[in-house]
């Protein structure tokens, strides 16, 4: 383990030590051949920042807002499925973390822990992430079980009515909890750390759907009833259904195209969130950065944009900000933390987001993320 951890990649490394291998390739995977997965983050690199000097830098400052809500830094913890499975009661870790850090924490539905167990454990609002499934019963009981939990932004998905091809989950017979087939076993007992944690905690199956879901009282139901769930038949008008019934403020996420930006403005909901799933679920999609300016342009301001994919630096996020996202989220980058090192892994990551979006802000002469913008970044026509 290094004595410092200088960026993200340091955390990547010894997640990949702790975590049984079927989970880390659950979170370092992307669909079909990786394609778009990999050019989330490369796109970044053709953005260039304009070096300015001789600027009073001596009053940064991160803070600002996300729906409304004051941030530490334009931020969030994005949804992740099978926290719980990188390290024990991953989820309570990263919402506490997310609170210490003053950033807003994304619970997934498909969480090992449950809404209830998020509320105890942090005692402050957080936001949600909703699947479309076909159980209206369900849905309803979540959306009622997220409004007391405290739940502040519902986070609805609607890139995953069908699940992309993963090649590892499928060689790996991901499950969770996973199934004891002898190469598994193997893995299990060469990370024994991982093994006692998972042995100490209650939260080894999906805390939000079983016990709640009717007829889903074991992980065999839930298999089952998942396999059922995901709804091909979502359309707009079962978006604005769901936007309706929720009846606060709501973030579309997977908008990757301006087509559908523009008709996600008339859904009633609040925000937009530019995603591709990580690069998960369609290979060769266009990255999110490359796909950012065209969405703007399409919702013209008249709701906020936020973006995800690829996001695993503080430059990177500053990038994705100054071409007109109101924030960023994060996914894998806090994930490799939480496996890493548990709550303390998830504040590490924050911090070394945290840290080059200062050092980066600075050395490019602005004080306040409010006033980064596309002045930031070098464009050719400057030559």
């Amino acid at each position: 383990m290094p004595a410092v951890f200088t960026e993200i990649e340091d955390l990547r490394r010894l997640h990949q030590a702790r975590v049984p291998r079927m989970f880390y390739d659950y979170v370092d995977v992307g669909a079909w051949t990786g394609q778009t997965y990999a050019e989330n983050r490369a796109d970044f690199r053709d953005i260039r920042f304009r070096q300015r000097v001789a600027r009073d830098i001596s009053t940064r400052s991160l803070s600002t807002t996300m729906m409304d809500q004051p941030v530490s830094m334009p931020v969030a913890l994005a949804p992740v499925g099978l926290l719980g499975m990188q390290h024990p009661d991953g989820e309570i870790h990263a919402a506490r973390a997310a609170r210490a850090r003053g950033v807003p924490y994304t619970m997934s539905t498909m969480s090992m822990a449950s809404l209830e167990d998020i509320a105890e454990a942090t005692g402050a609002p957080f936001w949600f992430q909703l699947y479309t499934l076909r159980d209206e019963d369900f849905l309803d009981d979540i959306l009622d079980r997220a409004r007391r939990a405290g739940v502040s932004v519902l986070v609805l998905t609607l890139d995953l009515t069908i699940q992309g091809q993963r090649h590892k989950d499928l060689k790996n017979r991901m499950t969770a909890p996973p199934r004891l087939t002898l190469p598994n076993l193997i893995d299990i007992a060469l990370h024994p750390r991982w093994a006692f944690g998972m042995l100490r905690t209650r939260r080894r199956s999906f805390g939000n759907i079983v016990g709640h879901a009717r007829g889903v009282d074991s992980l065999g139901d839930l298999m089952d009833w998942t396999s059922r769930q995901f709804d091909p038949r979502l359309d707009w008008a079962r978006v604005e259904d769901i936007v309706r019934r929720w009846g606060g403020k709501v973030i579309l996420k997977g908008i990757n195209d301006p087509e559908d930006a523009r008709r996600a403005l008339d859904t009633g909901a609040d925000s937009l969130l530019v995603s591709n799933h990580g690069g998960r679920q369609l290979d060769g999609a266009a990255s999110t950065i490359r796909a950012l300016p065209s969405i703007l342009r399409a919702v013209d301001g008249r709701m906020p944009v936020y973006l995800d994919g690829g996001i695993q630096s503080g430059q990177e996020a500053l990038k994705a900000i100054a071409r007109g996202a109101a924030g960023v989220f994060i996914g894998r980058a806090y994930t490799y933390g939480l496996g890493a090192m548990g709550q303390k892994g998830v504040e590490t990551a924050i911090d070394i987001i945290r840290r080059e979006m200062d050092l980066t802000m600075a050395l490019c002469g602005i004080n306040d993320i409010r006033d980064v913008g596309p002045d930031m970044l070098w464009s050719d026509d400057l030559a």
